[in-house]
């Protein structure tokens, strides 16, 4: 009897190891954006496989004594949710994999989902 019970237990552990929850996944790719330096020069910045469900001020542009980033570019496997504020606040845009805006659209962050 003792045998069954520690077998169940040492079954019952082993699912809700298999069930945890992993760590979270990253957009496969590149997102890109354009920005102005403090120097007033135009830049090109970019975030490399990033993570996935998490806001991302845009370096660069992350501030609001800063002008914000433009022209951003999803080149990742993953839909991004830009923003017109930093920390995900504002008006919002969604752009698929691949996908891209003008010039026109100002972002100051980013979550891919």
């Amino acid at each position: 009897m003792r045998l069954r019970h520690t077998v169940a237990a040492a079954l019952g552990a082993l699912a809700l190891v298999v069930t945890l929850p992993t760590t979270a996944s990253a957009a496969s790719g590149q997102f890109r954006y354009t920005y102005e330096t403090e120097e007033g020069y135009e830049a090109v910045g970019f975030l490399n496989d990033p993570p996935s469900g998490e806001c991302i001020n845009l370096p660069g542009a992350d501030s609001d004594a800063l002008p914000p980033a433009y022209a951003p570019k999803n080149i990742t496997d993953a839909t991004a949710t830009v923003f017109l504020s930093a920390d995900c606040e504002g008006d919002v845009y969604t752009l698929r994999p691949g996908g891209g805006a003008s010039d026109r659209l100002k972002v100051r962050s980013v979550v891919f989902g």
